[in-house]
């Protein structure tokens, strides 16, 4: 993952503080197949989340509140609910594949509000942190 901070500093500064801050928490952690990395990404409509496994270049499961499974469950929760619902989900289909321990990724993003819900509700399903 490598950014061109400078040309991006010209464009968008806001975006390139996000970028550095990302790739500073970025450099320090991995996933592997027992410990895989949880990827947050949210937006101002969505919250994602992915269980990646980095010594192989894979996705192992993936939730997201724009999925169809997901969008029925949603339709009247504020976003704190959501996210906390989508940690649940991501935790249910983690434990499926006997994944007990994850590496939280929190993608430059800081821990409070939708991301901290939505570790609290993958930590209510059984993950470990």
């Amino acid at each position: 993952m490598k950014f061109n901070l400078q040309a991006i500093r010209k464009k968008n500064p806001k975006r390139a503080l996000y970028l550095k801050k990302k790739l500073r928490i970025r450099k320090k952690i991995t996933g592997s197949n027992v410990r895989p990395r949880l990827c947050i990404f949210k937006s101002i409509k969505a919250i994602h989340v992915q269980a990646i496994n980095d010594k192989r270049g894979i996705t192992l499961a993936s939730a997201s509140s724009l999925s169809h499974k997901n969008k029925k469950n949603l339709n009247k929760l504020n976003n704190i609910e959501i996210a906390r619902y989508i940690g649940k989900d991501i935790g249910k289909t983690l434990k499926n594949k006997k994944i007990k321990t994850i590496i939280l990724d929190r993608n430059g993003f800081r821990y409070n509000g939708r991301i901290a819900a939505l570790a609290n509700g993958a930590r209510e399903s059984g993950l470990i942190f």
